[in-house]
Formats: structure tokens, C-alpha cells, sequence
């Protein structure tokens, strides 16, 4: 009976839909954790077909080539460590989210998730039928018992209990877990839950990389049974490394290795953003990107996180200034996209959207009005930044920030326009946070230049549009300070307006926002992905109709009206 037992975790990027490519990817895995004497290399959940698959699990011939996949697997991996690998099983009794174990050549089922989250980004249980527990997911090696979870399990105190009364002596924990600002704290406390729980070590082994809105950020780690964090694999990066675990009088132990300091919040938002551009353009089949650079302080930031994603060079920025652009901003966008040593393209606008003018002026009997006259101005811009992403094979990045979406300003077919937005999920007063972390700080993640890449001015200038003489953001909504607090309660809390009055915000500006956010909702159900930071960004974790009359009264929970006392 062995006293120690080594496991490779392998915290690696799939790419959803690459079946063949995973298995490759699991493969190299295997050879490096077996070089590295290890007798169990571990991969994520659901890692040969990637994660979150949705409806593509639905699809029988999709489940089909998996299943093949990983018995070729299996079979490539035969003369060296077993390998655990997540992925799709379908079976007479339904269709399982399965963790499964090749060894000798052979495939075998280890776990199936039991508990299939269903809120937030998740819908699992309209895809996944759920598992049972038991003793089936306790497999032996050499005298050594290891309990399965699949991710959502471990959060729950059912499939632990059972795993241990098995006879397991160790828990493995295999996880496709999206990045959300402090998620990392929330894991570790309930992951700690568990091995008080049960009295074994935990290794919670997760998934990175970047799909779509989500961004896998990896940051796994082993837990002792007094809690003591004994391990941890960096966030955000690809890394295969080994957690020995030696049996003593008490049972079995995590062998202590340093553990890293963790990154603050903003450097993991910042992180987060370039992964999900490096792999959203890499996944998709882009090499290049391009946006528009206004000398503002959203397309700035954005510039810098594409820059950092895939290289100076293999980012252009275009300024298209109007009329109403102000010789500070064309100063700005230059400085901007030099420090930065991306290419800097400049398209003047006034020509075409007078021709656009002059083409309705027959139609309206006159000039364009108002609004709709500088909203020409932002989709002329959209329109000539399509043209060049078209004409030159580039991923149009938009720029708006979370503030900016959630109450619709921005224009819609304008500068909404593009494939990818890294700020979708950030609000305008982090950005602000983040544009001075990057220009103080540079790490070798990070392909773009050091230095002050975003000068002090585009961050303490007042934020404006430019689409008209004098305009600043100001003039339409309240100071972001005061605008972020409130949209904070209304759409990261699901709050009321009694609410934002009870933390000190005006009740008139309160409900104005309000109204604001929900009269968007038809433009952010029409916007390009973006990168999700929080468990309140727009798309899958916060679902509202687009006709909505409904709005707040001020009456609050307790105050609604209600039955009557002879019902």
C-alpha cells in the first residue's frame, strides 16, 4: 500500500467544439505528468468537448465523436499514469456530465454531476440529466482511495459525505469555473466547508481560458484537513504542476509548497479581459484586431488590453474625427495608441455623414434633427470601422463601458458595433481604476509596452461624446461616481429605488436611472459579447424582457399591495 500518491493537474485552455484538438491537448498532458513521475494526471470538467458547451451537448452525433475521442485516449494513454478527463456520457438512463478514468487502455466512468447549477450563466439541467452518488465514484490506486467530484457537487454536503463514508481518503474536485470579481474567497471558504467536513485533503483542479463571455481562471489549489491552503497553481495562465500527498498517522496530507500571493481585484479584472480577447480572436480565427481610438478613456483601455492580448503590432486604431472633435482628442488618441506602438489610422467622418445628410434630406424635408443627427455621426463610424474589419480580415473590439450599457449611451449599430467587448462588464468608474493600474504597472503576461501607456490627461479629462459643440457625458447622466453607486444596487443587487434612497442617492436621479436601464435593454440585447467580471453582467446572468412597462413605484417589498384579508 503506497504512503505517498502524486496527481498532475493540468490547468488548461480547451477550445469549445475542438474534440480532436482537446484529446491532443489531454495527451501532452498525460506525457508531461507522466515525466514528471506522477500516478494520476487530472484534467477539468467537461475538458474534450470544452465548457460550456449548452445545446451542443444536445446534439447526439456531438456526444458521439466525444465518447470516440476519449476511448482513443484512453488507448494512446495506456502504459503510464491514468488520466481523469470530463466529458459528456450518454447512457439508456439519460445524459450525464461525466468525469471519467482511463487507465490500461481501458475507459471508465468515475463520476457523474449530480448537482447541475441552473442560475446565473448556467443552464445545465435543461441540457444534463443528474447523476447518482455512491461508491462508484471512489476508484483505487495501488491502495489509495480517491473520492470524484465534479465541480458544482463539491458545493454541496451530500456528495462529499458519501465520497468519504466510501472510503475515499482524498477528495479531487474537477471544475469548469468562470472567473467572477471574489469568487476565489467564496470557493476556498466552501471547499474549506468540505474538508472539515469529511476530515480528508481537497485538490480543486480548474479550467482556464477564455469562451465567449467567460473566462476560466484556472487558480486551483489543495487544501489540508485543518483548512491550511497547501498548494496553488497560478490564475489565468496554463500551467501543469504536481501536488504530492503523503499518508501519515492522521491520514493522507498535502506536502506544503509555497503558495503565491494573489493578484487584487483589478489586476485580475485587467487579466481577465486580455485572456478573453487573446482567445475569443484566437478561438474564432482572428490574428489581427482594430477599434476605433477616440482620445477617450474607454477606447484607451481598451486599446491597451488588445495590445496586451496579441501584440502591439497586430492591433490598429482608427480615429475618425468629426467636426466636433477637439484638437486635446486627436493629441490624445496619437499619444495614446504611440505609447502603446500599435498602428494609428486616421479616417475623417464631416464629408460622409453630410453625404448621409444631404441622401434624407429629401425624405425629412430638411436637415437631420437633433439626436438623430449625431447618432449619424457614431454609425458613420461603425459603418467605415465594418468596412475596414471586412476589408482586412480584423476583429472590431467596441469600447463601451458597463455604465454606458446599462443605461444606453451609446448608439446602436454605432459605436455598440463590433464582435468583442472587453469593457462590456466593467463600470466607468473602474475603468478609471484600471487605466492607472496598467499605466503603473506591466507584467510578462502582458505583450504590450511598459510604461505610462494611458496618459494622466485621457484619464482626467472630462468624459464626452464629441458629437456635438461643448457636449460632455455630464450634460446626460449623473457624475459616473454617482451613476455607477446607483446602478450597483439597481443591476448588480437587483435593488429598488427605496434602496439607492435608503444608501443616500436622490430619489428623482434614482428612478431617472432606472428607467434608463430598462429602456436598454433592446440595445444590449442586440451588443457584441464582452467579458464577464461579475455575476451580474449582461447577458446570461441578468435575463429581463425587451418590452417592459413595469417600473418601480417606490412602494418596496414590504409595502406592495397584496390580498385582502378575505382573499
Amino acid at each position: 500500500m503506497a504512503d505517498s500518491f502524486r496527481i498532475a493537474l493540468a490547468q488548461s485552455n480547451p477550445t469549445l467544439g475542438d474534440l480532436e484538438g482537446n484529446a491532443e491537448l489531454a495527451r501532452r498532458a498525460w506525457e508531461a505528468g507522466r515525466g514528471a513521475g506522477a500516478q494520476l494526471v487530472a484534467l477539468p470538467e467537461m475538458f474534450v468537448t470544452g465548457y460550456n458547451a449548452q445545446d451542443l451537448a444536445l446534439k447526439r452525433a456531438f456526444v458521439a465523436e466525444a465518447e470516440f475521442r476519449l476511448r482513443e485516449l484512453a488507448r494512446a494513454c495506456a502504459d503510464g499514469p491514468a488520466l481523469a478527463i470530463g466529458g459528456p456520457q450518454r447512457a439508456p438512463e439519460g445524459l450525464f456530465n461525466a468525469y471519467y478514468l482511463a487507465r490500461g487502455g481501458r475507459l471508465e466512468l468515475w463520476a457523474r454531476k449530480r448537482h447541475l447549477p441552473n442560475m446565473r450563466v448556467f443552464d445545465e439541467k435543461r441540457v444534463f440529466d443528474p447523476g447518482a452518488g455512491g461508491a462508484g465514484a471512489v476508484a483505487e490506486f495501488d491502495g489509495v482511495r480517491i473520492g470524484a467530484a465534479v465541480c458544482e457537487d463539491a458545493w454541496h454536503e451530500d456528495v462529499a459525505r458519501e465520497l468519504a463514508e466510501a472510503g475515499a481518503g482524498i477528495l479531487l474536485v474537477a471544475n469548469g469555473s468562470p472567473y467572477e470579481r471574489g469568487k476565489a474567497g467564496q470557493r476556498r471558504r466552501l471547499m474549506a466547508d468540505r474538508v472539515a467536513q469529511t476530515g480528508l485533503p481537497l485538490v480543486y483542479l480548474n479550467m482556464v481560458g477564455g469562451q465567449d463571455d467567460q473566462v476560466f481562471d484556472g487558480d486551483s489549489f489543495a487544501l489540508n484537513p485543518d483548512g491550511a491552503e497547501a498548494f496553488r497553481m497560478p490564475a489565468m495562465e496554463e500551467a501543469l504542476e504536481t501536488v504530492e500527498l503523503r499518508r501519515g498517522e492522521k491520514g493522507w496530507r498535502a506536502a506544503q509548497q509555497e503558495v503565491p500571493e494573489r493578484p487584487g481585484d483589478v489586476e485580475l479584472d485587467y487579466r481577465a479581459m486580455v485572456v478573453a480577447v487573446r482567445d475569443y480572436a484566437r478561438k474564432s480565427g482572428f490574428e489581427r484586431a482594430l477599434l476605433g481610438l477616440s482620445g477617450g478613456v474607454d477606447s484607451a483601455l481598451a486599446a491597451a488590453v488588445a495590445a496586451d492580448a496579441l501584440g502591439p503590432d497586430a492591433v490598429r486604431c482608427v480615429m475618425l474625427p468629426s467636426q466636433f472633435t477637439s484638437a486635446e482628442s486627436l493629441e490624445d488618441a496619437a499619444a495614446v495608441a504611440g505609447a502603446l506602438g500599435c498602428r494609428l489610422d486616421t479616417v475623417p467622418i464631416p464629408d460622409a455623414c453630410a453625404a448621409a445628410a444631404d441622401a434624407l434630406a429629401p425624405v425629412l424635408g430638411g436637415p437631420l434633427p437633433g439626436v438623430a443627427g449625431e447618432n449619424v455621426q457614431s454609425r458613420m463610424r461603425g459603418l467605415l470601422l465594418m468596412a475596414l474589419s471586412n476589408s482586412c480580415g480584423e476583429l472590431l473590439l467596441s469600447t463601451g463601458n458597463k455604465s454606458e450599457v446599462a443605461v444606453g449611451y451609446a448608439t446602436i449599430y454605432g459605436d455598440m458595433a463590433g464582435g468583442y467587448n472587453p469593457l462590456k462588464d466593467l463600470y466607468k468608474t473602474r475603468v478609471f481604476e484600471a487605466c492607472r493600474w496598467r499605466s503603473a504597472q506591466w507584467r510578462e503576461w502582458m505583450r504590450g509596452p511598459s510604461g505610462e501607456v494611458i496618459p494622466r490627461r485621457v484619464i482626467e479629462k472630462p468624459p464626452s461624446a464629441e458629437l456635438r459643440a461643448g457636449q460632455k457625458d455630464s450634460d446626460s447622466l449623473p457624475d459616473y461616481g454617482e451613476l455607477d453607486g446607483i446602478l450597483e444596487i439597481l443591476v448588480d443587487g437587483d435593488g429598488s429605488i427605496a434602496d439607492c434612497v435608503a444608501a443616500g442617492f436622490d430619489r428623482d436621479t434614482s428612478a431617472r436611472v432606472e428607467g434608463l436601464v430598462f429602456a436598454a435593454e433592446h440595445k444590449r440585447f442586440q451588443s457584441a459579447p464582452g467579458t464577464r467580471l461579475t455575476d451580474r453582467a449582461f447577458w446570461l446572468d441578468r435575463r429581463y424582457p425587451i418590452v417592459n412597462r413595469w417600473r418601480d413605484a417606490g412602494l418596496g417589498a414590504d409595502e406592495a399591495p397584496g390580498e385582502s384579508e378575505d382573499g
